[in-house]
C-alpha cells in the first residue's frame, strides 16, 4: 500500500473517531482552549468595537512542535480548519483570510498548512445599531485536523468578549502581529494572467515583465485535485514574465478556472522581508497541439509570406506602390536585364529594411524594452521625418525639383537612364510607410517571432519582406507579365504628377498621427517645416541650371531652409492626455480606457467585454471602426447586451499594453478581444481572438454565441 493511500485511510479513521467522540472533546475543552497538540483562542486587534465600522478578530492556532494544521486547500490528505459562528444579530463573519502556508511532503504525500503558530484572520461586520456601552460576546465552535505521523481531529468553543466604544483602541499585545499577518496575506494579481491545459500539464503564464530575478517560485491550487501536489513544478523566468508547468492530478476533467496562490521571492528587492503571494485565477483553456520546434517555424515563415504578399493590398503601402507601379510602366520596354536589376534592387531594399526595423525591434527589447511591430512610429521624431520625406517626394513627383537619379528613381522621376539605387529606395520607404499595417496572416507570425532566438526572428521578418516584394519582383522576371503593362508615353507625365496626390495624402494623415502624439505646437513646427522645405526645392531647381558659380550659390542657399526644417522637428511629444480625452469622449460607442484592473472588475460585475487594441497610426484599425465598431448594429447589441467597451491605445508606447498583445500571441495591433460573460457558476471565462479585418457581422456572432 502506498504512502498516500495509507495516510488517507489514517485520516478517514481518525475522522469516523472525531464523528463518535467529538462531543466529548467539545465539552472537556469549554473550560480551555486546549486540544491534544493545539492550544487555540480568539484573539482581537483593538480593544473595543465600534457601531458600523469592521472588527478584526484571528484564530490563533500554537501548534506542538512536529505537527501542523491545514491550509484551504489541504493537499493530498487533511482539512482545513473551520469555524461555526455564534454572533450577537445583525453581525456577520467574513471567510477565513488564509495567510500563506507551508508545503510539506511525507513521500509521495504533500500537504499545505501551518507549524508553530499560525492567526488566521477574520473581518467581522458590525452593525452602527449596537449600543454604545455594552458588551459584545462572538463566539464560535472551531474544528481542526492536526497531523504528524498521524493525524488527530480537534475542536473547541471559543468566545471573547468586547466592549463597545465611540472609539477605537489598538491593542499593544497584538496589533504588530495583526500587521505581521497581513504583509503575509496574498495580494490581488496585477498581471495578464492566462493557463491552458493539455493531456498532461496545465501551464500557467503570467505576463509580469522582466521575472528573471525571482525565485523560490511555487504554485499552491485552491481546490483540491487539480494538480499533482508531489510533481515538480518547473518555473521559467524571462523578460516575457513567468511561465509554470504544473502536473496535472490523474484524468479528470481540468476545473473551468485555475485558483490558487502564487509565492515566490524578488531577488531585486531591497530587502528580504519574506516571501511574496499573489492570488491567481485564470480561466482555463484547451491547449491546441503544438507543432514541434522545426514545424512551429516553417509554418511561421508560410505565414509571414503570406502575410507580406497581402501587405501589398493595405492603405498604407499602396501610395508607394502607386510610384513602383509607374516605374515598372516605364521601364516595360527596357532590356531585361535592367528590368530584372531593378527588381532586384527593389527587393534588396525591402529586405535590407526589414532587418534593419527587425534589429532594432530584437536589439531594444533585449534591451528591456517593451515594444512591438510599428513601434517607429510611436515616436512623433520618426513620424515628423516621414512626413518631410513623403512630402519631398510629393514635390519630386509634382515636378518642383529633381534631385539627380538617386532621388529621381525613388521618386519616379521620367528618365532615360536606369536608376537601380532608386529602385533600392523605393524599396526601403515602402517599408517604411508599411509598419502602421499588419495584414492578414502577419500577426500570428510576427507574434511568435519576438518569442523565438534572435537568427529566427529575423527569418520570418525577412520573410514577410520578401512577400511584400514578390510581385514586383514576379513582374521584372517574366516578360509575359510585362506584355500587360501600357507602353510608355506622354500620358506618363501626367501620371506622374497624379501620383504626387496619394504621397501628399499620406503625409496628411501622419500629421493627423503627429497631432494624437504630440498636440498642436509639434504640428505647427513641422507644417511651418514643410513650408521651407517647398521653399528650398523651389529655391534649389531655379538656380541648379544656372551657371557654375550661380548652381554652386543655389545649392547651398537651397540647404540654409532644409536645416531650418530639421531645426523645427519635434523630437518628443508635449501632449500626453489629448488622445485619452478624445477615446472617453468618442460618439456612439462608450468607450473606457483599457486597463487589466478594469477587465477584472467588470468580470466581478458579471459583464461581457470587448477590448479594441488600436492607434492613431495603425490605418487597419481606423477602418475597422468605421465599418464594424461604428456600426449602428453594433453600436445597438453594445448598448442592448451591456458589452462594456475598453480601448488600449498604442499610439504612444505602453508596457501594458503591449505585455497584453504579447500574452494573446501578437507583436502589434490591432487586436480584438471579447470576454464572454462569466458562466453560471461565476467562473470566469477567457477572451475571444476576433479577426483582424473586423466586420460588424463578425461581432454581433460572438455575442449572440455567448
Amino acid at each position: 500500500m502506498g504512502a498516500r493511500a495509507g495516510l488517507l485511510i489514517v485520516t478517514l479513521l481518525s475522522l469516523a473517531e472525531f464523528a463518535v467522540a467529538g462531543p466529548r472533546i467539545a465539552r472537556a475543552q469549554e473550560r480551555p482552549a486546549q486540544g491534544r497538540h493545539v492550544s487555540i483562542s480568539l484573539v482581537a486587534e483593538t480593544r473595543s468595537i465600534v457601531p458600523g465600522h469592521p472588527f478584526h478578530l484571528a484564530l490563533r492556532q500554537q501548534i506542538e512542535a512536529g505537527w501542523h494544521t491545514y491550509w484551504v486547500n489541504p493537499g493530498d490528505a487533511g482539512l482545513p480548519t473551520a469555524i461555526d459562528w455564534s454572533l450577537p444579530p445583525d453581525f456577520k463573519a467574513g471567510p477565513i483570510l488564509w495567510p500563506q502556508p507551508k508545503r510539506t511532503a511525507y513521500g509521495p504525500v504533500v500537504d499545505y498548512g501551518y507549524e508553530n503558530e499560525v492567526l488566521l484572520p477574520v473581518d467581522i461586520d458590525v452593525p452602527s445599531t449596537v449600543a454604545l456601552g455594552t458588551n459584545v460576546v462572538i463566539a464560535g465552535h472551531a474544528s481542526w485536523l492536526v497531523c504528524s505521523d498521524t493525524c488527530v481531529p480537534e475542536d473547541a468553543r471559543l468566545s471573547i468578549s468586547v466592549p463597545v466604544a465611540a472609539e477605537t483602541e489598538a491593542d499593544p499585545d497584538w496589533a504588530e502581529r495583526f500587521a505581521s499577518v497581513r504583509a503575509r496575506l496574498p495580494l490581488r494579481n496585477p498581471f495578464p494572467t492566462t493557463a491552458s491545459v493539455n493531456a498532461e500539464n496545465i501551464t500557467l503564464h503570467i505576463a509580469m515583465g522582466d521575472a528573471k530575478k525571482l525565485r523560490d517560485v511555487m504554485f499552491f491550487p485552491v481546490d483540491r485535485d487539480v494538480i499533482d501536489n508531489d510533481a515538480p513544478q518547473t518555473p521559467v523566468v524571462g523578460l516575457e514574465g513567468l511561465t509554470l508547468t504544473l502536473r496535472r492530478e490523474g484524468t479528470k476533467p481540468p476545473p473551468a478556472a485555475l485558483n490558487g496562490l502564487l509565492i515566490f521571492r524578488d531577488s531585486a528587492a531591497l530587502s528580504d522581508t519574506g516571501p511574496e503571494a499573489i492570488m491567481v485565477s485564470s480561466p482555463i483553456e484547451p491547449v491546441r497541439e503544438k507543432l514541434s520546434g522545426g514545424l512551429a517555424f516553417a509554418w511561421a515563415l508560410v505565414l509571414a509570406f503570406a502575410g507580406g504578399v497581402l501587405l501589398n493590398l493595405m492603405p498604407c503601402v499602396l501610395p508607394v506602390l502607386s510610384i513602383k507601379a509607374f516605374s515598372l510602366a516605364q521601364h516595360a520596354q527596357s532590356a531585361a536585364r535592367e528590368v530584372r536589376v531593378q527588381g532586384i534592387a527593389y527587393t534588396a531594399g525591402v529586405l535590407a529594411s526589414f532587418a534593419t526595423i527587425a534589429a532594432l525591434l530584437l536589439g531594444m527589447r533585449a534591451a528591456g524594452a517593451e515594444i512591438g511591430w510599428g513601434f517607429q512610429l510611436q515616436s512623433p521624431l520618426f513620424v515628423a521625418l516621414m512626413i518631410y520625406v513623403l512630402f519631398a517626394v510629393g514635390l519630386n513627383l509634382s515636378g518642383v525639383f529633381s534631385f539627380g537619379e538617386r532621388i529621381a528613381g525613388a521618386a519616379g522621376e521620367l528618365s532615360s537612364h536606369v536608376s537601380y539605387s532608386g529602385s533600392f529606395l523605393t524599396g526601403a520607404l515602402a517599408t517604411l510607410v508599411a509598419t502602421p499595417c499588419t495584414a492578414p496572416f502577419m500577426a500570428a507570425a510576427l507574434g511568435y517571432a519576438i518569442t523565438q532566438p534572435w537568427y529566427r526572428s529575423l527569418a520570418i521578418f525577412e520573410a514577410v519582406g520578401f512577400g511584400m516584394a514578390l510581385p514586383y519582383l514576379g513582374i521584372a522576371f517574366s516578360p509575359r507579365l510585362r506584355r500587360f503593362l501600357p507602353k510608355p508615353g506622354s500620358w506618363m507625365l501626367g501620371l506622374k504628377q497624379f501620383l504626387a496626390f496619394p504621397i501628399y495624402g499620406t503625409a496628411v494623415w501622419l500629421t493627423f498621427v503627429l497631432a494624437q502624439e504630440s498636440g498642436e505646437l509639434p504640428v505647427t513646427r513641422v507644417l511651418s517645416g514643410l513650408v521651407l522645405i517647398a521653399f528650398a526645392a523651389w529655391l534649389y531647381e531655379g538656380l541648379r541650371h544656372g551657371e557654375n558659380r550661380w548652381r554652386r550659390w543655389g545649392i547651398a542657399a537651397s540647404a540654409l531652409p532644409l536645416i531650418g526644417a530639421v531645426a523645427l522637428v519635434p523630437l518628443a511629444g508635449t501632449n500626453q492626455t489629448l488622445h485619452v480625452a478624445a477615446t472617453e469622449n468618442n460618439v456612439g460607442i462608450s468607450w473606457l480606457p483599457f486597463s487589466t484592473n478594469k477587465v477584472d472588475e467588470l468580470q466581478a460585475q458579471g459583464r461581457s467585454i470587448f477590448v479594441d487594441f488600436t492607434a492613431d497610426w495603425c490605418i487597419t484599425c481606423k477602418i475597422n471602426e468605421r465599418i464594424a465598431l461604428e456600426s449602428p448594429a453594433v453600436i445597438e447589441a453594445f448598448a442592448a447586451n451591456e458589452v462594456a467597451a475598453l480601448r488600449a491605445d498604442w499610439t504612444r508606447q505602453d508596457p501594458s499594453i503591449t505585455r497584453m498583445l504579447e500574452v494573446n500571441g501578437r507583436a502589434g495591433v490591432p487586436l480584438y478581444l471579447f470576454y464572454p460573460k462569466p458562466g453560471p457558476r461565476g467562473e470566469r471565462r477567457g477572451p475571444i481572438i476576433l479577426p483582424q479585418i473586423l466586420t460588424a457581422a463578425t461581432i454581433l456572432r460572438e455575442m449572440q454565441s455567448q
